[in-house]
């Protein structure tokens, strides 16, 4: 499982899987995506595993869409973005669907795809001084790809607000609002925090953990397959719109989209 963008460190029962892109806060990119989906997926294949913990190096947990891959989604076709959209769901869906618990252990800002990967976990655990938004309407795109693990986790109103306003958010209101589980002061209470939910966890059965996580997880969304299927088509089409195209082409060129005044 050796990949420079992810790295993967086993202890008591807990994998710890860390992004590994400090230089531009663990944004996304294509090879990033791949990375974080096999790591999971291989991940899954070992029995020993109780727990993982979701982090990453540098200042930032995961800054969303990487410029470069940005740059490359805005030449592409539907059907492009279509598939792209495909891996990128894939990525969250191995995350959420992983069949022991996955704790986000977050330590600094987390913005659009970065809210939706620590949604797709099932706890999180962050940094009073983290910050969190969800900035896809900034670039006139919509946040498709993680709207069902962010509806999965956040009051409706509180997501509605911050869905269409891009507003910077605190871990405070991360943990009113249920993005967040727990709010500490210090990384050394963070880990506390972690390793006391992971005795909690491995004192338990593994397969009624397991099997608890698969059947609220149903339950919970009964109908995700066909929701995925919209948000893929949803984040393709308006990538591709006059206002997704012209979004994307202010923010890479560093100037105000033709919609603000």
């Amino acid at each position: 499982m050796s990949n420079p963008l992810i790295e993967i460190m086993y202890s008591h029962q807990v994998a710890r899987v860390v992004l590994n892109r400090p230089e531009v806060h663990n944004a996304f990119n294509d090879e990033l995506i791949a990375a974080i989906a096999e790591a999971f997926k291989n991940l899954k294949k070992d029995p020993e595993v109780r727990v993982v913990i979701l982090e990453s190096r540098g200042k930032s947990f995961c800054s969303g869409g990487d410029l470069n891959w940005m740059k490359k989604m805005a030449d592409y076709t539907r059907e492009e973005n279509l598939e792209d959209a495909k891996k990128l769901a894939e990525m969250f869906q191995a995350v959420r669907d992983f069949p022991t618990p996955v704790i986000a252990r977050v330590h600094g800002p987390a913005y659009a795809g970065g809210v939706g990967l620590i949604a797709a976990c099932d706890f999180a655990v962050s940094l009073r001084s983290a910050t969190f938004a969800i900035t896809e309407v900034k670039v006139g795109l919509a946040a498709a790809s993680i709207a069902v693990y962010l509806l999965d986790k956040m009051k409706f109103g509180d997501l509605l607000r911050y869905i269409l306003t891009a507003e910077i958010f605190t871990a405070e209101k991360g943990k009113e609002i249920g993005l967040i589980q727990e709010v500490v002061e210090t990384e050394e209470e963070m880990d506390k925090w972690i390793e006391k939910i992971c005795d909690s966890i491995r004192k338990n059965s593994p397969q009624a953990v397991a099997k608890s996580k698969e059947l609220f997880r149903y339950l919970k969304q009964k109908d995700l397959e066909e929701t995925q299927k919209l948000t893929i088509e949803a984040i393709a089409d308006i990538r591709v719109s006059p206002e997704g195209q012209e979004g994307l082409k202010a923010f890479l060129e560093k100037r105000k989209p033709g919609w603000q005044i």
